[in-house]
């Protein structure tokens, strides 16, 4: 069965591009890895919730937005595999010092498909 890994980024509008640069270098690193699949949304009906919204789960400030991304694996083998070569791949550790998001507020978590159509 498939896998995903799933993250939720609070990043700054005016920072959206150095964010987009940054994503396709990794999603490139990912899929010459073996992923599947390296998908990032940008935020634009995304309502501040009540109780719970994607802006609440990552403490949105003023003049940010939210990315949703997610990577499609084979299995959970197999993002295990991938994940711990794109670690260890050094353009991956230059793109890290330098991130374009806070990444104390993403969330982010790997996830079983459970119906793929």
């Amino acid at each position: 069965m498939s896998y995903v890994d799933g993250f939720v980024v609070p990043v700054a509008k005016d920072k959206i591009e150095a964010y987009k640069a940054m994503a396709r270098r990794a999603g490139e690193i990912w899929k010459e890895h073996g992923a599947l699949a390296f998908v990032e949304c940008v935020g634009e009906d995304v309502p501040y919730g009540e109780l719970t919204s994607f802006p609440r789960a990552v403490q949105v400030k003023e003049g940010e937005t939210v990315v949703f991304s997610w990577i499609l694996y084979a299995s959970r083998e197999a993002r295990d595999e991938i994940n711990a070569k794109v670690m260890a791949d050094p353009r991956v550790k230059a793109d890290m010092a330098a991130m374009p998001f806070d990444g104390k507020r993403m969330i982010f978590g790997g996830f079983e498909v459970m119906i793929e159509l």
